[in-house]
């Protein structure tokens, strides 16, 4: 089964780079089959990794980043994968 993992920021104001270089610098515990980073308007930040493991494995995860880098929390979501085309 594979399972993608989504991480989601909100740059703080002009912290925008910072926060994409800090999310692309990030260590997992454990490989990935695939992770892909993303930007997008209001400075934020997407990192999806796709992990062959059970919907409900224990999975590293990207941490919180500092305070002053975010608007607010971090969102994450857990996908599992029903379709390869």
């Amino acid at each position: 089964m594979t399972v993608a993992l989504m991480w989601e920021a909100r740059a703080a104001e002009g912290r925008g780079d910072d926060l994409l270089a800090w999310a692309k610098s990030q260590k997992l515990d454990g490989a990935p089959v695939r992770r892909e980073t993303f930007r997008a308007p209001q400075d934020r930040v997407l990192v999806i990794t796709w992990w062959d493991a059970a919907y409900d494995a224990e999975l590293p995860e990207l941490p919180e980043p500092a305070g002053e880098l975010v608007t607010r929390a971090v969102h994450r979501w857990r996908f599992e994968s029903v379709e390869r085309v």
